[in-house]
């Protein structure tokens, strides 16, 4: 079997990610090679469309970029900047962004990611970190795997919004 057609933990380690952290760079990696090949541009008109009361796609894509930018922040012991928190207040809002902006956006977060988790020492995984204003205690991998697991969250209900959009929208005439 080829390895594009496996998934990406499936293909061996990411280089330069430490053998703790495989599994957080494989959910990454996974999530930024998926969702292209699900929200299509057929989707960007109905982007913010929030059907039967579901978050909407665009609103999914940005909470997913966020998160993994604001828990990446955390695990390095910094606090959010301005940029971060006006992202975060916004994450729901139409920006006017095209979709492929969204998703570049995404993209963007995701390779920002993986490459620092190529700088940190494994020795520092079980240290102390804090979570947010409320400085929440917590440790540096379970920053970094929440950003993973969350990202993963929000990409199954970015599908199943993505599959009800189809039903409503996108469904052709036979």
């Amino acid at each position: 079997m080829a390895s594009e057609n496996l998934e990406v933990w499936m293909r061996g380690p990411v280089a330069e990610v430490h053998p703790l952290l495989q599994p957080i760079a494989h959910v990454l990696l996974q999530i930024e090679e998926d969702i292209p090949k699900v929200i299509t541009e057929a989707y960007a008109p109905y982007m913010w469309e929030k059907p039967y009361g579901m978050a909407s796609i665009a609103f999914h894509l940005n909470h997913i970029a966020g998160v993994i930018d604001r828990m990446f922040t955390y695990a390095a012991e910094q606090p959010l900047n301005e940029a971060q928190l006006a992202f975060l207040a916004t994450e729901g809002t139409d920006s006017g962004q095209s979709l492929l902006q969204v998703q570049e956006n995404l993209a963007h977060q995701i390779q920002n990611a993986l490459q620092k988790l190529t700088y940190i020492d494994a020795a520092t995984l079980t240290d102390k970190r804090f979570l947010g204003r409320k400085k929440i205690p917590t440790t540096q991998i379970g920053l970094l795997f929440h950003a993973a697991e969350h990202a993963m969250r929000h990409y199954g209900q970015l599908l199943v919004t993505a599959k009800v959009i189809a039903g409503i929208f996108l469904q052709t005439e036979e």
